[in-house]
């Protein structure tokens, strides 16, 4: 019993050091995160993203739309949303918004709910603003028939 128990611990140990061993290695490259578009955001010039704009043809069956205007400095937290300011059901008729979908107020558990569902409150866990920046990583992604383009 005894030898099992070291054994896990034993192995833990190795894990964790394993896992440590890797961030300091990751942390010593010369990888510059601020380059990276998650963090550096929409910096001016460099991705534009009009106030405005028409919205894209979807994809694919399904898709999330994109966002057709810009988001900088909206907040969506666990206490505010900004996009329910215009999109709400409260709201969409005086704002000209699109309305947040039905199914945006369906819970984990198939029932219906007076607001909208937590794992649908965060927005931009789906939709993303339209941009015409180039891919980060090139993809060969054709749009099925009828869709796209």
């Amino acid at each position: 019993m005894k030898s099992t128990v070291l054994k896990k611990r034993g192995a833990l140990w190795a894990a964790l050091m394993s896992l440590a061993v890797a961030g300091f290695a990751f942390a010593a490259t010369d990888v510059d995160l601020s380059q990276s578009p998650e963090v550096s955001a929409t910096a001016e010039g460099q991705i534009k993203m009009p106030k405005q704009q028409e919205r894209m043809a979807l994809n694919y069956v399904n898709q999330p739309p994109m966002i057709p205007h810009s988001i900088d400095g909206y907040q969506v937290s666990k206490n505010t949303n900004r996009c329910l300011q215009c999109h709400g059901v409260e709201h969409y008729r005086t704002t000209g918004a699109p309305r947040i979908s039905p199914t945006h107020f369906i819970d984990s558990d198939g029932r219906v709910r007076g607001d909208v569902a937590p794992r649908r409150y965060f927005c931009l866990q789906c939709h993303v603003p339209q941009t015409d920046a180039a891919p980060i990583v090139g993809n060969n992604f054709e749009p099925l028939p009828g869709f796209g383009k």
